[in-house]
């Protein structure tokens, strides 16, 4: 299972003071987790958006909108529950 650590982190192309990490998984789902000025997210916490197909996605069962201010191992966590998403529910 991938995991915070496996995340790389880039400037987020707005040009503002954000990093982003995107990563895809076989399942058509993925996650973007970004930091910085602007985000939901503190020096030590986090955003996370659930993606589905390239898109944020608000009908997983794990969220209706983003996550923030989640620490590393939250986001870990969530990537994991991400990776196990099936399409059970229609986007």
């Amino acid at each position: 299972m991938k995991a915070f650590k496996d995340l790389q982190f880039v400037p987020h192309p707005t040009g503002l003071s954000i990093v982003q990490a995107r990563m895809d998984f076989p399942n058509d789902y993925g996650v973007s987790v970004i930091q910085g000025g602007g985000a939901y997210s503190g020096n030590d916490s986090y955003e996370v958006a659930v993606m589905k197909g390239g898109n944020i996605s608000y009908s997983t069962g794990i969220t209706d909108d983003v996550l923030s201010y989640q620490t590393e191992s939250e986001v870990s966590e969530i990537m994991k529950k991400v990776q196990q998403l099936k399409d059970v529910i229609p986007q």
